[in-house]
């Protein structure tokens, strides 16, 4: 596991432990930066890493499904973030990764 390995899990972590517990209202109230909802938010995040995973893997980007339930976002970034560590990418990648999910923390 390299710095950067680490550095993502961790962000996850500790994304998943800040909202993971949050029911729909909190979920749709607007996150402190921009004017989308807090669900719409981490979804994008979500997205983000996908793509990353995708490319990582040579593979075409698919869209996330947006869920009816905002309480499986947690669950659908660890599921991406996993992947993304699976395809094992360059350490930028990871890093980049990091630094997204840790800018997504600091506006919810």
């Amino acid at each position: 596991m390299t710095v950067e390995d680490a550095g993502l899990g961790r962000g996850v972590e500790l994304l998943v432990r800040q909202v993971g517990h949050w029911q729909q209202p909190r979920w749709s109230a607007v996150a402190s930066a921009g004017n989308v909802s807090r669900a719409d938010l981490v979804h994008r995040l979500v997205q983000e890493i996908a793509n990353l995973a995708a490319d990582a893997e040579g593979e075409p980007r698919r869209t996330v499904p947006r869920l009816d339930n905002d309480l499986a976002l947690p669950d659908q970034l660890r599921v991406v973030a996993a992947d993304l560590l699976a395809a094992d990418p360059p350490d930028e990648v990871l890093a980049r990764a990091a630094t997204e999910v840790a800018a997504t923390r600091a506006v919810l």
